[in-house]
């Protein structure tokens, strides 16, 4: 079994949609990270050292949403899995979970979710 460290429901704004109309002007996303590790030592010392860092995870995905713009919520969370792998090195595996509150579509609805899950590879 494989520990987690978990961020949820973080929001920020992010210029995404499908055309330039939706593109043009900045939406609510809110995003979770899951971040899979070995913590058998973090929890023995209580060591930050000894964990990942979960603020540098934090303003990447800030970064992330608030620098560019994308097309697919697909592409925004595949970006962002990948930069949490490259950021945390003793992950062993990210879920990226990005979700759109206000979906341009004529149905009551809560949210549009995107889901990504990347294993680093053996080296």
């Amino acid at each position: 079994m494989m520990d987690r460290i978990t961020l949820s429901s973080m929001r920020f704004e992010c210029l995404i949609g499908a055309t330039e109309e939706e593109r043009s002007f900045p939406q609510m996303l809110e995003v979770d990270l899951v971040v899979e590790a070995d913590l058998t030592a973090a929890a023995a010392s209580d060591a930050v050292a000894d964990t990942i860092d979960y603020g540098p995870l934090v303003i990447l995905t800030e970064r992330t949403l608030e620098s560019r713009s994308f097309t697919t919520l697909e592409g925004l969370a595949g970006t962002l899995v990948n930069g949490v792998l490259e950021a945390a090195p003793t992950a062993t595996g990210a879920t990226v979970r990005v979700r759109k509150l206000a979906v341009p579509m004529d149905v009551s609805m809560d949210h549009a979710e995107v889901e990504l899950r990347r294993e680093r590879r053996a080296r």
